[in-house]
């Protein structure tokens, strides 16, 4: 071992990681962990309302991150030894990492309740048609944040273990900003990667022949990435439930071959099976858990006391401006300081003004909850859903704001599509070779559909007495929508209840 290797090894942090066991982690990134814009991910809930249903599901994005940071490391580190003709650099391994580390950075309050649920809600309200917010798009933004406010490019320069490949007297200043400046546009197209209509991706930060570098943290194009290995493993534990995908086998088994001109990270073909355990263990945390009737309900509450208290949340932010629970999302000082921790400011809150969010919160921790009057699945689109809601009398005493209609999609990650179709494997004989693997080759009894989407009819009102009487409202729904003219929509768009 060099001393330069042992030196750094032992400025190294090792996290204790339920899921991973020793989690070994560079200074560099130690450094980015003990930021406030990262320490914030300690109080944001890893699956927001679920945690009400499932006792054991409180962990955070926080952990979440580390263990996303360490298996970016763990692959990019096997694909250098395996194949060293790759040309993989520390200075990859270390962007790749930091992209893992960082992705996570921009969720709001109750992870996607902010996003999927709160956000959109608060549009409609304000009839706004802009749609073009995401988390991925505000982890960018918060991580340009905290380089600027800890000067971490200026850490980046004088971490050895970084830019050892540039140790040379030829290395002026000026060039070596120029290459941090480029590596800081490579962790941020690595956090969120755009794929264009062709899937040709514009590479800025490193050149087409390590294009294989986009697809480990956030893979747009088959959904195999580290981002969701960790959140399988890590929300199956939480959640008690048993997880039978190997990411380890995965890893063991990833190589880089050519498809089509472009670098790609393709998998033994005997893994195939695992990967469908990979995609089936993504459907049935959706249905089992991510879209829990209860904890979706839950979310609907929490989302409807946040709208309820948006105009009175008041958060300081840039140039002592403030900002509320809506607008604090296009200022990162002030988006630093929104967490968790919202539900019990509202919930403390003495301003007469935050009376109905109060009550709301106040029914979830008293277990006072909104009723499924009860699902069934359904291919009609939003807009047919909305006129047969229309069309649906109301039981007595009761008017249209009563009962809430929510849509679940459910699927393996590309809607309709069988996700396999866009892997690449390798056979043993020639391991250089990229292929498709078709239905015929694997196997006769695999799924038909890809996709599901459920209906549910919540009513929200607690009493149980007036229950039965509220089911007559589920009952003709259902009737209506299955008599309801004209063919059952196919592209039934994503509700705001599904996660990604």
């Amino acid at each position: 071992m060099s001393l330069l290797m042992f030196l750094f090894l032992s400025f190294c942090q090792v996290f204790n990681d339920p899921i991973h066991g020793s989690v070994e982690l560079p200074p560099l990134l130690v450094k980015i962990i003990d930021t406030p814009q990262f320490q914030r991910l300690r109080n944001i809930k890893q699956l927001g309302g679920n945690s009400y249903v499932y006792p054991g599901a409180n962990h955070t994005r926080f952990e979440h991150s580390i263990g996303v940071a360490y298996l970016a490391g763990e692959l990019v580190k096997a694909l250098r030894e395996r194949q060293p003709e790759l040309k993989i650099t520390e200075r990859d391994v270390l962007c790749v990492q930091i992209a893992g580390l960082c992705h996570d950075l921009g969720h709001g309050p109750f992870s996607h309740l902010y996003d999927g649920m709160f956000i959109p809600q608060m549009q409609r309200r304000r009839k706004d048609q802009d749609s073009s917010w995401k988390h991925e798009t505000a982890s960018v933004k918060m991580f340009d944040h905290m380089v600027k406010e800890n000067k971490l490019d200026e850490e980046m320069k004088k971490d050895q273990e970084f830019n050892k490949e540039l140790n040379s007297p030829d290395i002026s200043d000026d060039m070596l900003k120029e290459k941090i400046k480029k590596d800081l546009e490579f962790i941020k197209d690595l956090i969120n990667p755009e794929i264009s209509d062709e899937e040709k991706k514009a590479f800025t930060g490193r050149g087409e022949d390590k294009s294989f570098l986009y697809d480990i943290v956030a893979n747009k194009r088959n959904g195999i990435d580290v981002d969701k290995w960790d959140y399988f493993a890590r929300d199956c534990h939480y959640l008690g439930m048993k997880n039978s995908f190997d990411y380890r086998r995965l890893i063991l088994s990833a190589r880089v071959c050519e498809w089509k001109g472009r670098n790609e990270i393709c998998f033994r073909d005997k893994e195939l099976f695992n990967l469908y355990d990979m995609f089936y263990t993504r459907f049935s945390l959706h249905r089992r858990a991510y879209q829990h009737k209860t904890g979706n309900i839950i979310e609907r509450m929490i989302t409807e006391a946040f709208v309820k208290a948006n105009e009175y949340i008041q958060i300081k932010g840039s140039r002592g401006q403030t900002f509320n629970l809506l607008t604090a999302k296009d200022d990162m000082e002030a988006y630093t300081k929104l967490t968790d921790n919202v539900f019990e400011q509202i919930l403390n809150d003495d301003n007469q003004n935050m009376r109905e969010a109060k009550e709301i919160l106040g029914k979830i921790l008293k277990r006072n909850l909104y009723k499924c009057l009860g699902e069934f699945p359904s291919k009609r689109s939003e807009d047919e859903i909305k006129k047969i809601k229309a069309q649906v009398a109301l039981p007595g005493g009761t008017k249209q704001d009563d009962f809430v209609v929510a849509t679940s999609k459910l699927d393996y990650g590309k809607k309709e599509k069988d996700p396999i179709e866009e892997v690449r494997f390798y056979r043993k004989s020639d391991p250089n070779k990229a292929i498709t693997l078709t239905r015929e080759e694997v196997s006769y009894l695999l799924p038909g559909n890809f996709e599901e989407r459920l209906i549910r009819i919540y009513r929200k009102r607690t009493n149980d007495q007036t229950v039965e009487n509220d089911r007559q409202y589920f009952k003709k729904f259902k009737s209506i929508h299955n008599e309801f003219s004209g063919p059952q929509n196919e592209d039934v768009a994503a509700s705001e209840e599904s996660l990604p």
